[in-house]
């Protein structure tokens, strides 16, 4: 595999915006995407893939509007021709109201956006990369990002159900793309010391962010577990599952851009429904 093209939805701040400056460090082309807006961020996010040293293109595109995604795939089609890994980031993710006390029915009914951008703009954008994945013959990964809450109570049922649809969906398409050798997973990684909260400072974190800060991930670590795999020659034995993201740094050898190797919140926040896996 030469040039490497890469699409990360959801690339103008946090995991997305690291796994795009991660896989820019692997030399990948890196379409990242986000609503754009104000302040840069995007472009911001496509300059750091190029100063790592991949090529960054930023791509304004609101993943709840279909007509918007097939554009963005259009376009790649046209300059790459190919995509050898997406990973599907994009989350309508509204933190205060998402995480504040009180059963679904006393928040913002808005809440359940996130099966719209999340859940179902996962399924869009993976529907219009297929083409230009398995058009070279095939081979690639899709991956989506995922979490615990998938398989424990974690801010309430729409967020719940947009991660385990996640984890559903993967091993649905795995059986559909298996015969174009393209591997899709789930990937769960840890808690994220973002962009965003690394800059916080440390007295001002609640306690209990506090005491477990030393175990979050940097946003970079999944991008280097997820380039691993996508080089992995039996990645298609993985391919349908649910994974849990510092596992898969054991099992590649990877360690976090801080040294630590990543821990798994498996046993005590519940590991991914074994029934899904896909027979290689």
């Amino acid at each position: 595999m030469n040039e490497k093209i890469a699409v990360v939805t959801g690339a103008s701040r946090g995991i997305g915006q690291g796994v795009a400056r991660a896989l820019g460090g692997k030399g990948y082309t890196v379409y990242v995407t986000g609503r754009g807006g104000s302040g840069g961020a995007l472009e911001t996010s496509a300059q750091a893939v190029t100063d790592h040293g991949g090529r960054g293109i930023a791509v304004a595109c609101d993943h709840g509007d279909d007509a918007q995604v097939a554009a963005l795939f259009d376009r790649i089609g046209r300059e790459a021709g190919t995509v050898h890994l997406l990973l599907n980031n994009a989350a309508a993710v509204y933190a205060q109201e998402l995480i504040a006390p009180g059963p679904f029915w006393e928040k913002p009914l808005r809440l359940v956006d996130m099966l719209n951008v999340g859940l179902r703009s996962n399924y869009v954008a993976s529907y219009h990369a297929a083409p230009l994945m398995i058009r070279n013959g095939g081979g690639g990964l899709i991956a989506h990002i995922s979490f615990y809450g998938a398989v424990s109570y974690f801010h309430g049922p729409a967020y719940g159900a947009a991660k385990a649809g996640t984890d559903k969906m993967a091993f649905d398409m795995a059986v559909d793309f298996r015969p174009h050798q393209v591997a899709v997973i789930s990937i769960w990684p840890g808690f994220v010391r973002t962009d965003q909260l690394a800059a916080i400072p440390v007295e001002f974190l609640p306690p209990d962010i506090k005491a477990l800060l030393p175990q979050f991930e940097t946003p970079e670590f999944t991008g280097l577990v997820l380039d691993a795999v996508l080089h992995d020659p039996e990645r298609m034995k993985l391919s349908g599952q649910a994974l849990i993201g510092a596992e898969l740094g054991v099992r590649y050898g990877i360690r976090d851009l801080d040294g630590k190797q990543p821990i798994s919140f498996g046993e005590t926040m519940g590991r991914p429904h074994q029934a899904f896996v896909a027979k290689a």
